[in-house]
């Protein structure tokens, strides 16, 4: 072989390689596309393999070393991937709504022993809110409205997430919605639009804080979260665990977890959060990592009933917060110290329906959907 062709097999060689660690940079770093990434690195390896093979055949021990330098090439660059999508997700991706889709005869669905005393008539009532409440909604509806086709996602029936339910309420596009209470961007959105934001509480439910189930954490104090998120503890050892560095993420502004953590916050600072990945939309959505991807240092938070009855992901674990689990019964009790009310909102609707169908959630029936579907009634 001559020297032109081994000077031109080795630059294309270190091209290659390059190549490889620039996109297995730019996937580490999130700045492109998961999926092309890996599928780039596959075909770059997959060629420098061939080419290289092609072109020094006649000598076996120099392909052979070739094949093993792209090999550990491919295998550094695919590690991270693999790595990383190892982790425990809490993600609302991995929620199936129509399992709780109305009339279509899920068993998911809490229903009431016999037929609702109050039916709806006439006008449906448009209902939106927080995905973690959307079982119990849907359980109303079937309760209540006349039989018929309610997706999860679009209709009379339908979860956009707190911050869209929030917004299309405050726009009149809504008329009751089903969410924790407004975060203070809502209420001064709502202050701008003229419009009064009146809370009807009909549950209650627990703000959890969750770790890998890896983590040998069981229990944090409300003054050690404090400190966690104000940046003032920085390691797992200093509340009892191992040596790491805490990850404590956030969610998106404007979710019902995220206003929850911010009031329970109080005035204590809070750090700026690690994130994942900026995306653009209605109010700068920030993408967090806690929310979904929980490495073995990270901290993150969520609301009991999304987490061990809509995700059930066995690779995390709730905390205890002041030595009390986040039970039912603690949570009825009041005995857990972050328990709180969720609620009905609604913003003026004209709709005559709205008052009645608040009023029969409220009774006895209405909140036995509460109870029977996983949440803690008012009494």
């Amino acid at each position: 072989m001559n020297a032109f062709v081994k000077t031109l097999i080795t630059l294309l060689g270190i091209a290659g390689m390059l190549a490889v660690f620039v996109f297995g940079g730019l996937y580490v770093f999130n700045t492109a596309e998961e999926g092309l990434l890996v599928t780039l690195g596959a075909v770059l390896v997959s060629m420098m393999i061939l080419l290289i093979y092609i072109l020094e055949r006649r000598n076996g021990k120099k392909t052979a070393i070739w094949i093993a330098i792209c090999m550990l090439v491919g295998i550094g660059f695919a590690a991270p991937y693999y790595y990383k999508e190892s982790f425990a997700k809490v993600n609302d991706s991995e929620v199936d709504l129509f399992v709780y889709e109305p009339f279509q005869g899920n068993e998911k669905l809490a229903r009431l022993d016999s037929k609702a005393s109050f039916a709806i008539e006439g006008e449906l009532p448009i209902l939106d809110g927080a995905t973690a409440l959307y079982p119990l909604f849907a359980a109303f509806a079937e309760a209540t409205y006349p039989e018929g086709v309610y997706e999860p996602y679009r209709g009379p029936v339908a979860t956009t997430t707190t911050p869209s339910a929030y917004s299309r309420l405050i726009k009149g596009n809504a008329d009751i919605i089903f969410a924790a209470e407004p975060s203070s961007g809502q209420l001064q959105e709502a202050q701008e639009a003229g419009v009064e934001l009146k809370l009807t509480p009909i549950g209650r439910e627990a703000f959890v804080f969750f770790v890998n189930s890896r983590n040998k954490i069981n229990d944090l104090s409300t003054e050690e979260i404090r400190g966690i998120y104000s940046g003032e503890i920085e390691s797992w050892k200093e509340v009892g665990g191992k040596n790491h560095e805490i990850r404590p993420f956030q969610r998106p502004e404007d979710s019902g977890s995220q206003t929850m953590f911010i009031k329970f916050m109080g005035d204590a600072k809070i750090e700026k959060p690690e994130t994942e990945d900026l995306t653009g939309g209605m109010g700068g959505v920030i993408e967090e990592v806690a929310s979904y991807r929980n490495y073995k240092n990270a901290l993150g938070y969520t609301f009991r009933f999304y987490s061990t009855e809509m995700v059930k992901n066995d690779k995390i674990k709730l905390l205890s917060i002041d030595g009390i689990e986040p039970s039912r019964e603690n949570i009825r009790s009041g005995d857990y110290p972050l328990a709180s009310e969720f609620y009905a909102v609604t913003a003026g609707s004209e709709n005559p329906n709205v008052e009645p169908f608040l009023e029969w959630i409220l009774s006895a029936e209405g909140q036995k959907l509460v109870e029977e579907t996983g949440f803690v009634p008012l009494n």
